[in-house]
């Protein structure tokens, strides 16, 4: 078990498990040097973070998709202790500089699924992001800027940058990995994964996240 695998595990009740193909990403990240220790602990990424830092301009970056994994340890966090959600959740990354998150949710039937949480503030996404930790891969390695921006889903990146007008360099690298280690596809838009990108306060978002959500935080 490698340090970012082993910190974000230990974060989680008894029920949860870090999925195959995330040990597998984490191995992948620590195997390339990808982390930073933080005041957070350690985080790992998808992409040389120096190299990131030093590249990016008010118009482009390279990378592809920002995302850094890490064990969420703040006791205060509302997901964490309320109630009727801090044995059902656990945030495991961040997906945008909002403040945004993804986690680990056990759905009703007791089965877990990865889920996306906004910060409110900028994003408002609140959905299961994907069924499974491969597709959530996959959909890291369609390569928005980020992945908490739900009005981009129906938009290729390419659209998206264009739309933006900027740019984000795809993560070769991390792609080419994606499809050879699972034998699988890249999809063109985030709609291919994320059946139903709902928002906070959706009364008929068709998400049963976003539903559950709704009803254990009031």
């Amino acid at each position: 078990m490698n340090l970012l695998h082993n910190s974000i595990h230990e974060t989680l009740p008894d029920k949860m498990y870090v999925p195959e193909a995330l040990i597998r990403l984490f191995d992948w990240i620590e195997r390339h040097g990808f982390t930073q220790e933080t005041s957070e602990g350690r985080v790992g990424y998808l992409y040389p973070i120096e190299i990131l830092r030093n590249k990016w301009t008010d118009s482009e970056r390279p990378g592809g998709t920002l995302i850094e994994f890490y064990a969420e340890q703040q006791s205060d966090d509302f997901y964490l202790v309320h109630e009727g959600i801090k044995n059902r959740l656990r945030i495991f990354a961040r997906t945008g500089g909002d403040g945004s998150v993804v986690a680990f949710w056990l759905d009703d039937k007791g089965e877990q699924k990865i889920v996306h949480i906004g910060s409110g503030s900028g994003s408002v996404l609140a959905c299961v992001l994907a069924e499974t930790a491969v597709d959530f891969l996959r959909l890291l390695a369609i390569g928005y800027d980020e992945i908490c921006w739900n009005e981009d889903f129906d938009k290729t990146p390419e659209q998206s940058f264009e739309e933006n007008e900027f740019k984000v360099e795809p993560n070769v690298r991390f792609q080419q990995w994606v499809v050879n280690e699972f034998d699988t596809s890249i999809p063109k838009t985030a709609l291919d994964i994320v059946k139903c990108p709902a928002e906070f306060g959706d009364e008929n978002s068709g998400d049963e996240f976003c539903k559950w959500l709704e009803i254990h935080s009031n």
